[in-house]
């Protein structure tokens, strides 16, 4: 008998000062059976950083042609492709070829060695962005995982903050690749 996903839902408004982007987002997150709090909370974040009307959650792990999230135009080309955690290289390549941006959002405390095993592979690909959440405040977010969540999150000269009411996470970043355009 296969197990089913986990229903998490999230009520989450964005100021985000550095885009001019005030919105409220209800969001619905399947949690797959095999993934984490920490997943989940990094999927959150990734949508806030993000956010668009357009954003959507893919399939990812119930579907491998599927990213953790993605943004489409109106004719469903894919202008953002979004991974969370340490996809393979190969991956990555089919994903670049695929969106106009592609974004990794890695959250372990291995993600630099990760990265520098795939580094030379997708140097070709420029329009690849590679940031790091380190494992400290992943462990954090992962605390402010519940099935029904209230969520805020302030983004303003490159700082975030993410609150649930309760507790309120600095969100550090670290990028270890950027896009090259």
């Amino acid at each position: 008998m296969a197990l089913k996903a986990t229903i998490y839902k999230a009520d989450l408004s964005i100021a985000d000062m550095d885009r001019n982007y005030y919105q409220e987002h209800a969001l619905t997150i399947a949690r797959h059976p095999s993934e984490t709090d920490e997943r989940v909370m990094i999927r959150v974040l990734a949508f806030a950083l993000n956010a668009d009307p357009a954003l959507a959650y893919g399939k990812d792990l119930f579907d491998v042609e599927e990213p953790a999230l993605w943004l489409k135009d109106l004719t469903g080309a894919i202008q953002t492709w979004i991974e969370v955690g340490q996809p393979e290289e190969r991956r990555l390549m089919k994903a670049s070829g695929r969106a106009e941006h592609v974004i990794v959002y890695s959250y372990s405390a291995t993600s630099h060695i990760w990265f520098k095993g795939i580094a030379k592979q997708i140097d070709r690909a420029r329009n690849i962005s590679i940031v790091n959440i380190p494992a400290e405040t992943s462990a954090q977010l992962e605390k402010m995982a519940k099935r029904n969540m209230q969520l805020q999150c302030t983004i303003q000269d490159g700082q975030v903050w993410l609150t649930d009411g309760e507790t309120t996470v600095q969100v550090e970043r670290d990028t270890l690749l950027a896009e090259r355009r």
